[in-house]
């Protein structure tokens, strides 16, 4: 097994193998082309282990050179919890590329021992989103590694997304690789959701709904109490595999609904100022109001930390969340000192010590980072990608074609 190395500094984090991309050819005496090495997305399925048996075999008789598993990173460099996410990823590359050295060993083709394996993490470098992003770092990773096919898992979901699978492979059917699902059974999708429910989950979001309940009504009235319970209950039933994104854990859990305990009056602090300030603005006689569409690229993470930070910006008066793509918050801003202060960072560095503590606040803020934008008015630094700007043409950009840059975002619930 080989581990790839990056052959110049592309500064994407990316890990590739130093094979040359000079496209493999036959000699002069008019052999066949010599096959290429394959790819394979890997990420811990349950169809994992049949993919590679798949695969090796098939390269095993088909003479590919080398077998390439690789792990897109779900992540960037440098967030919260991205070490640990990466040492994770090496722990499944490690265990596919020793089922795939087995299944190679045990192969009675005659080109088996010939087969390389490497295994490498890519795509750490950028955030990436979408199927096109997915397939512009695995043809770039195919082009520096002399690959000519890529075999999916069919059970193969980067970042959860359990609708990614078809349009990665589109994607890739429009590129030079080669691109085929592996023939492996799967489970049906009801397995797949049961395997996703946990009684851990279900008995803390039971405890939450019911102790939520009690704080708006009365636990010592038997009334209250028993359409607590059942109120929680079927909360629980119903929303535990998709409230929750991973299973509470001590001391982790604890530790956060303490941190959030802290953040609470803070937030709500922050709350009172903005409504002075904005109440200020509207009793002026010449209401002096500039309202910009605003980016703003957060460390946070995804999932909960993210819906956090975006609803606690909502709940802000003069900031209003329109829409998040991946790390990119779109926000609304009604006043000048509306923007300045969310550039300033103050609500994602308590978010970072709500979920990751307090060094993870320590982290520079998006000002500091360079990860902000202006989108309208006067002072504007970028194109508005989601509406039109006064008297021009919607989501036209410098007279390209309209952008549907957000049309596949993930928006987020306001209220």
């Amino acid at each position: 097994m080989a581990d790839a190395d990056s052959p110049s500094d592309g500064g994407d984090g990316s890990t590739d193998s130093t094979a040359s991309t000079e496209p493999a050819t036959g000699d002069a005496a008019g052999e066949p082309p010599t096959a290429g090495a394959v790819i394979v997305p890997v990420e811990p399925t349950s169809t994992l282990r049949s993919t590679i048996a798949h695969v090796a075999d098939a390269a095993a008789t088909g003479g590919a050179p080398a077998i390439h598993l690789v792990e897109i990173a779900s992540w960037r460099n440098g967030d919260p919890e991205s070490d640990e996410r990466a040492a994770a990823a090496e722990r499944v590359l490690e265990r596919a590329a020793a089922w795939t050295a087995a299944d190679l060993d045990d192969s009675e083709a005659p080109g088996a021992a010939a087969v390389e394996v490497v295994t490498a993490v890519t795509g750490a470098g950028d955030y990436l989103f979408g199927a096109d992003d997915y397939v512009r770092v695995l043809a770039e990773y195919a082009e520096a590694n002399d690959a000519d096919r890529v075999v999916l898992d069919p059970e193969y979901t980067p970042v959860g997304n359990t609708t990614l699978l078809q349009p990665l492979e589109f994607a890739l059917s429009n590129t030079s690789l080669s691109v085929e699902t592996a023939p492996v059974d799967r489970p049906t999708r009801r397995e797949r959701f049961r395997t996703e429910a946990s009684a851990v989950r279900l008995v803390a979001l039971f405890g939450l709904s019911l102790g939520f309940y009690f704080l708006l009504g009365d636990p010592t009235y038997w009334f209250d109490a028993v359409t607590g319970v059942a109120t929680a209950a079927v909360v629980s039933i119903t929303l535990s595999r998709v409230s929750l994104d991973s299973n509470p854990a001590i001391p982790r859990t604890p530790m956060r609904i303490a941190r959030g305990l802290v953040y609470i009056p803070v937030l709500l602090f922050e709350i009172f100022k903005a409504n002075v300030v904005v109440a200020r603005v509207i009793l002026d006689p010449r209401l002096p109001i500039e309202p910009t569409m605003n980016r703003m690229r957060v460390i946070v993470g995804s999932g909960l930390p993210l819906m956090t930070l975006a609803n606690s910006i909502t709940l802000t008066p003069g900031t209003l969340t329109v829409r998040a793509r991946d790390s990119d918050l779109y926000v609304h801003s009604l006043l000048p000192w509306a923007r300045e202060g969310l550039f300033d960072g103050s609500l994602e560095r308590w978010t970072r010590f709500v979920y990751y503590g307090r060094r993870s606040a320590r982290l520079p803020t998006p000002r500091e980072r360079d990860d902000v934008a202006i989108l309208q008015g006067d002072d504007a630094t970028e194109e508005l990608p989601i509406a039109a700007v006064d008297g021009g043409e919607p989501g036209s950009v410098s007279g390209s074609e309209p952008s549907d840059d957000l049309t596949d975002a993930d928006e987020v619930t306001d209220r």
